[in-house]
């Protein structure tokens, strides 16, 4: 009698093709040992971090860099070496980390930090999900980082999309304004817009003073030695030859985003164990990138409005028929009054369209650039998709409104 015998027969025990799957997790936090090609970045971000060891204030840092790049990963990773090393010398250091892709409100972040820094038994307070004021949020996030921590870091990715940099301000400066008194707060901004802190409110560029790094793209070399570096996340020789050198090269196409070649990965290791095949091959992988688009580009769009959705398809429409891969706002308003039409929606105009495609931009759903026409001629914005036409597509026809188009072709 096996072990599993008396196991409900619905599920698998065994995995044919994984021995650790979690080592291809965006969550998983490798050891330093898997991490490739980022030591300069790591000791700038180790360097800025370093006092809070001791108990001091750390630096202010922004990184910047596109998507996959490392960026998260090595502020995470710093952070928890940080946490280890301050424990030597009996400091106490915790650390927040929020997506403001989420989370991107004053309230929701300040009490997400409280949350996450908080002990009731030696705050003497509680953070409730619901039920406070920002201000009420923020008198129990400097109780908590006064009660429970020497020094508290607040890793903030995707900054650009807050909604209010105001709490920025108040965080850099609690100590100063003495809303703390026995700690200290560092924070990390991380973005893909270089110009994001242009954007900030002249307050917080006043008070908020940093540090700034840029990480660079992976190259196809570094990918396929990240790559290597979770081979052990398969059973041995479940991964053929050209596996890992192809999911590589398919990621180092566009820019070198290494999260992306992670994902196309453990997709394809996915694929095949649902094929109940034994090995990963080329096949599987070239299936898994076209999965792993599709996935990425339905995450961005999720929840967008209807009309978003037919703008878009139209941008799709015109890349798909056209030699052409950027295109006037004047250009898509004509073709999307065509599919709002078809849709039986209400026809916005060409500004709100305008409008709505540098919400996309914004979301890097879509590429816009501003042009100009020439002497006294003004300039004109020109959109461009960033990922592959006939993907973009299959995600839009996913909504049942837009389904009705493909009847129409």
């Amino acid at each position: 009698m096996s072990a599993n015998d008396d196991r409900d027969p619905l599920f698998r025990y065994d995995d044919p093709v994984f021995a650790d799957e979690r080592l291809l997790e965006i969550t998983h936090l490798p050891g330093p040992d898997r991490i490739v090609g980022r030591d300069e970045q790591m000791q700038r971000v180790a360097d800025a971090l370093n006092p809070a060891i001791f108990g001091s204030e750390p630096n202010h840092l922004f990184i910047f860099g596109k998507t996959g790049t490392g960026k998260s990963l090595i502020s995470r990773s710093v952070t928890q070496r940080v946490i280890t090393e301050a424990q030597h010398d009996d400091v106490t250091v915790k650390y927040a980390f929020i997506d403001c892709g989420e989370q991107n409100t004053e309230a929701s972040i300040v009490k997400t930090i409280a949350q996450l820094v908080n002990d009731p038994d030696q705050s003497g307070v509680t953070v409730p999900d619901r039920g406070l004021g920002t201000g009420d949020y923020y008198k129990r996030l400097w109780q908590a980082v006064d009660h429970c921590t020497d020094v508290t870091i607040v890793i903030l990715d995707e900054i650009d999309m807050l909604e209010d940099d105001e709490v920025l301000r108040k965080l850099s400066r609690a100590g100063e304004n003495r809303r703390i008194s026995d700690s200290s707060i560092g924070i990390i901004g991380i973005s893909n817009k270089i110009d994001f802190p242009d954007h900030l409110s002249e307050r917080v560029k006043s008070s908020l003073s940093r540090d700034e790094l840029v990480f660079s793209p992976y190259d196809a070399n570094q990918l396929v030695e990240i790559l290597e570096k979770r081979r052990d996340a398969f059973h041995d020789g479940v991964l053929s030859d050209d596996v890992i050198p192809l999911t590589a090269a398919l990621a180092a196409q566009e820019h070198g985003d290494a999260r992306k070649a992670i994902d196309i990965l453990r997709n394809a290791g996915r694929i095949a164990k649902k094929r109940n095949e034994s090995q990963v091959t080329a096949d599987h992988v070239r299936d898994a990138k076209e999965k792993t688009e599709a996935d990425r580009f339905n995450e961005l769009i999720e929840g967008s409005p209807q009309q978003a959705k037919a703008i878009l398809y139209s941008l799709t429409l015109l890349t798909e028929n056209s030699s052409e891969k950027e295109f006037p706002t004047k250009i898509i308003y004509n073709q999307y009054k065509e599919v709002a039409r078809q849709l039986d929606f209400d026809v916005l105009s060409e500004r709100r369209v305008q409008e709505i495609l540098q919400e996309q931009n914004f979301l890097n759903v879509i590429q816009s650039e501003r042009e100009g026409r020439g002497r006294g001629r003004g300039a004109h914005a020109k959109h461009r998709l960033l990922e592959n036409p006939s993907i973009v597509k299959k995600v839009l026809l996913r909504d049942s409104r837009l389904a009705v188009l493909e009847d129409d072709e």
